[in-house]
């Protein structure tokens, strides 16, 4: 049989197989190895070689391990719910802190278009994890087989995922992969692992209506994420999945529908006519509290438009009468010097004590006191703060907005009254889903979003937003995620209507990545999602007005 040469990236070795050779025969030895990498594309462990390669095995340790284990989890989750509950369906409906939240749901929607969820008791919950537990331990099989779209479709109809049909009905492709598992079809835009029995770290919670699906911690992979209530975040994501019931948009197939109809402007007016909604309710809010509140700080995780929040809420508090007047957190940067450095040596601009936390509570306080104060301004080349004598004063209708990723820490103005503080969190929290099992990422959405706006305005290519956004995430996680249920209010900036126009301007971004780039892996995957999206035209993008946040990446704003 004919040989053929593999490198292994793991190893720095090269080594000749037999053509047809599996991933999986080649795999590391130590258990953890979930998929990998072939020239760059992720590859499930079942994927024969046939041509030379360069193969690097990945686990629960890398993104394209984690959504493997994740991927194939829930395809568990769906097969013991499936066999529990026949004439029901489970809804993976989006992303919690502590794992993906799912319902239970009954086929028949209410009278409003909304889904009936079926609420499950301790004991359910108790016996879904033991079947799914009884699966893992037999340590079955997943497969893959190539079928026509009338017999997927066919299979899904009659398993109640109506949003699925409607997706590979809406791409209008001849031929599907579908996954198997005991007998049960599904499909996933990844790769599985190739069988149950390494999917051992999971837990199941009972949350709101339905339950969290809790899966292994990075970095940590034998122990389960931690349950956290965090009330405030999940109601704002259960609203946008209620709303996008409501219109009829649940699923990116009935999505692409409304936009090969060409019904996609007036889900763009109505979208755009929610978000005014929650302006005002927020800027209401705040005049309720005008006694007493003169500070609005807003914060958020990156690209979630927390620019166009502040200005859009600006306007809506003028309409009341107060006077919003803006400041840059970023003016009280601690010199150049005496910026904190990371572990790797390099500056840490996103830690908190890269602020002058004794300065800004100074000025605050002098503030509400109703003494003048002259702002500071910020040099990020020189590294050095000035004064250029812009005075500022708060009167009795003036209220100061601050936007900045530590806004919703009270470390950063220990010293200043807390009653006169109204904190706001913005975040792009899309509740929409690819289809009944396949929730998509909000992190997705805002790389997109930076992606494009970067490009645009910076001239960032797009792998150096790939590359850089573990560590954007990882700022996150430290500085902005624990602190969300310390907001008054949450803004969500996400769009029922967005992921088609981000689609037009992200494609040919990651169509520019090469295959030898380290960012192609990534590229790649981000591709196959928006493969599953029709894009809108230069005339419906058109439609979107020019206060929308969404032109704060894609241009044309007018705030």
């Amino acid at each position: 049989m004919e040989e053929i040469k593999i490198f292994c990236e793991n190893s720095g070795t090269r080594i000749s197989v037999p053509m047809g050779t599996t991933l999986k025969e080649l795999a590391l030895s130590d258990g953890r190895t979930l998929a990998a990498l072939v020239d760059n594309k992720l590859k499930s462990l079942d994927y024969k070689v046939i041509n030379p390669h360069n193969v690097r095995f990945v686990d629960y340790g890398h993104p394209d391990g984690r959504r493997t284990y994740i991927r194939s989890l829930c395809f568990v989750l769906q097969k013991v719910i499936h066999d529990m509950y026949p004439d029901k369906v489970l809804a993976i409906d989006y992303s919690l802190p502590s794992g993906l939240y799912c319902e239970v749901r009954e086929r028949r929607l209410m009278d409003d278009g909304r889904p009936q969820v079926y609420f499950m008791t301790d004991d359910e919950l108790s016996e879904i994890q033991g079947r799914m537990r009884h699966i893992i331990e037999a340590d079955l099989p997943f497969t893959k087989r190539m079928m026509t779209l009338e017999e997927a479709t066919s299979i899904f109809e009659s398993n109640g995922q109506h949003e699925k049909s409607r997706l590979l009905k809406s791409l209008g492709r001849f031929h599907y992969n579908v996954y198997w598992l005991d007998g049960l079809a599904d499909t996933f835009y990844g790769p599985l692992t190739t069988s149950t029995g390494c999917l051992t770290t999971f837990d199941i919670s009972g949350f709101n209506d339905g339950f969290c699906l809790q899966y292994p911690m990075d970095g940590s992979p034998d122990k389960v994420l931690p349950m956290k209530r965090q009330s405030k975040l999940a109601t704002a994501l259960e609203e946008h999945s209620d709303w996008c019931s409501v219109m009829g948009v649940k699923g990116v197939g009935a999505l692409n529908r409304k936009v090969k109809s060409g019904g996609i402007v007036d889900l763009i007016n109505l979208s755009e006519a929610l978000h005014e909604r929650k302006y005002a309710e927020i800027a209401d809010q705040i005049y309720a509290r005008r006694g007493s509140v003169k500070i609005v700080f807003i914060a958020g995780p990156s690209s979630s438009g927390k620019t166009s929040t502040s200005r859009r809420l600006a306007i809506q508090c003028r309409i009341l009468g107060l006077n919003p007047k803006v400041i840059e957190l970023d003016n009280y940067f601690v010199d150049r010097e005496l910026t904190p450095r990371d572990e790797n040596g390099e500056y840490d601009f996103e830690a908190l004590e890269a602020m002058d936390l004794k300065f800004l509570g100074q000025q605050l306080n002098e503030l509400l006191e109703g003494r003048e104060v002259e702002i500071p301004r910020f040099d990020f080349k020189e590294g050095k703060r000035y004064f250029n004598g812009d005075m500022m004063q708060l009167h009795e209708k003036d209220i100061l907005i601050m936007e900045g990723i530590h806004a919703l820490n009270p470390a950063m103005i220990p010293g200043v009254d807390s009653s006169k503080v109204f904190r706001v969190y913005a975040s792009a929290l899309t509740s929409l889903s690819i289809d009944e099992n396949n929730n998509i990422s909000t992190s997705d959405n805002r790389m997109l979003r930076r992606m494009i706006r970067d490009n645009r305005t910076r001239g960032v290519v797009p792998e150096d937003t790939i590359m850089r956004w573990q560590s954007v995430r990882r700022g996150e996680n430290r500085n902005i995620f624990p602190f969300q249920e310390n907001a008054d209010a949450v803004f969500n900036s996400a769009h029922i209507f967005e992921l088609p126009v981000l689609k037009y301007y992200a494609e040919p971004l990651l169509r520019r990545i090469s295959p030898n780039s380290p960012a192609y892996t990534e590229a790649s995957r981000m591709l196959k999602f928006l493969d599953y999206i029709v894009a809108l035209s230069p005339t419906e993008i058109a439609a979107i007005p020019p206060t929308s946040i969404l032109r704060e990446f894609i241009a044309g704003q007018t705030l």
